[in-house]
């Protein structure tokens, strides 16, 4: 702990210097790789590429329902709150940096008691009136001088405070904007495995059929009758699960909307395709990850915002200067006289404040808040790295997810044609019962796969684009400070 005489020592010169206490505030580096692992090439990407992004799906109902859950979603009505509450800090913190004042008076009516050992004296006097009046009006002042910079300090974290919660704002616009297209795909993507389903179902009817009228005429044996029924009954069994999760969708959807479950279940209803996975020509580099994503400039704001308490907690080391004034005027006559010269009253007083007998608790609080930016260092950090892990992971999962649609899809049309070959072969005897409904189960566990796949593609390409911190304009710091 230093001692007291270094204490005052040093606060007498900054006094004379009147400089700012605590550290000076600077970026961080962030140690990040010069370009991503399925970039070799990185190349500059410009904002223009990932703003609106929603609309590169090329599907009006998927653009319709982004820009209507960012109108009215209640995470961003709560995000614009905490704005707001930010920016009542940010103007409270710089008030204290100008003077204060307050207007004030008072009238009164006083009745004196002649029972009392005043009362008696006053009684004794000449000409003593037992009731009086009394009126005052003042304006009365004050101004903290803040010579070490401890006001101004706080004013820097509540200016870094209201920049992290304007960035946090945008960080759940983006989440908001990724999640209701995410949703959306969900609810195409099992609408095409339910349509896969229901379409199994008739074809399976269909065999059935065939094989009961076979049955009939002893042509199929009972056997063949009854994996017939149940190879129908298991397509069917998977239809209420895919509606089940279905409806689900489109419930979270409505609540993503702000709307009561149910409100967009018309307009969701009709048959549409799984949106295309669009592509982007280049993802950039990491370092573009720092300026662009909203919640890694939030992250770096709260480190600006504690490396500022540290100054304004240093402060307290040193005396508090504060000017206060008082003019008014007050008399006890009723009338006429309480503006008047003689009942003119004024003060002026310079106060000092030092708390030369405290300085193991300002110690530890400034202690506390060298951890609380050491903890706000390495989340800033530590959000750096998984950003780039978010665009990695999700640029692997895009290719990777794409590769498997067109795999899927080749091989979807081949068992469609060897479905078609061993039915006809069963209706001439040639092959057995069981190897038509072998392949009508692979081939629509291929189907269905296909289609996870493609909806997998598609949510894949959304989690791109939030990852590399698309759907907002990016902007620096000094941008965010707007008031």
């Amino acid at each position: 702990m230093r001692s007291r005489l270094q204490i005052i020592l040093l606060a007498s010169a900054t006094l004379a210097s009147g400089c700012t206490v605590g550290p000076d505030y600077r970026a961080p580096e962030v140690a990040l790789p010069a370009n991503f692992q399925r970039e070799p090439m990185p190349a500059p990407l410009a904002d223009q590429a990932l703003a609106g992004w929603w609309d590169r799906f090329n599907d009006p109902l998927l653009s319709r329902l982004v820009n209507q859950a960012l109108a009215q979603n209640l995470d961003l009505a709560q995000a614009s709150a905490r704005i707001t509450q930010a920016r009542a800090g940010l103007r409270a913190a710089d008030a204290a940096l100008l003077p204060a004042g307050d207007l004030g008076g008072q009238a009164g009516r006083a009745y004196q008691s002649l029972e009392t050992p005043l009362g008696r004296v006053l009684d004794s006097a000449p000409g003593y009136a037992r009731s009086g009046s009394s009126y005052e009006a003042n304006l009365d002042s004050s101004w903290e001088l803040d010579v070490f910079g401890g006001l101004r300090r706080s004013s820097e974290a509540a200016q870094a405070d209201y920049q992290a919660s304007v960035a946090g704002a945008r960080a759940v616009r983006l989440a908001v904007a990724a999640q209701t297209a995410d949703l959306y795909v969900d609810i195409r993507g099992l609408q095409t495995r339910l349509a896969i389903a229901r379409h199994q179902v008739d074809t399976q009817q269909g065999l059935l059929s065939m094989v009961r009228l076979l049955n009939g005429k002893d042509l199929a044996t009972d056997r063949e009758l009854r994996q017939a029924e149940g190879g129908l009954a298991e397509v069917q069994a998977s239809i209420p699960g895919l509606e089940f999760s279905l409806e689900r969708a489109m419930n979270a959807l409505d609540v993503m909307l702000a709307a009561p479950p149910g409100t967009w279940r018309t307009q969701l209803a009709g048959a549409a395709s799984i949106p295309d996975a669009p592509r982007l020509e280049t993802a950039g580099t990491p370092a573009d990850l720092l300026r662009r994503r909203p919640d890694l400039i939030a992250a770096e704001r709260r480190l600006a915002a504690a490396n500022a308490r540290i100054g304004a907690a240093m402060a307290e080391y040193y005396p508090k200067i504060s000017l206060s004034a008082l003019l008014g005027s007050a008399t006890t006559i009723s009338s006429g006289n309480l503006f008047s010269h003689d009942a003119n009253q004024a003060l002026v007083a310079l106060g000092v404040r030092w708390r030369l007998f405290d300085f193991g608790r300002i110690d530890a609080q400034i202690q506390a808040a060298e951890g609380q930016r050491a903890e706000s260092l390495a989340a800033y950090r530590l959000a750096a790295l998984r950003a780039t892990e978010d665009v990695e992971d999700a640029l692997t999962g895009q290719l990777k997810r794409e590769d498997q649609v067109t795999l899927l899809t080749a091989g979807e049309a081949s068992l469609s044609q060897a479905r078609q070959a061993a039915a006809l072969a069963y209706q001439k005897g040639v092959l057995p019962l069981v190897d038509v409904l072998q392949a009508d189960e692979r081939l629509l566990r291929t189907a269905d796969a296909r289609a996870q796949a493609q909806t997998a593609a598609a949510q894949a390409a959304i989690s791109t684009f939030k990852a590399l911190g698309g759907g907002w304009q990016s902007a620096s710091p000094a941008a965010l400070s707007l008031r």
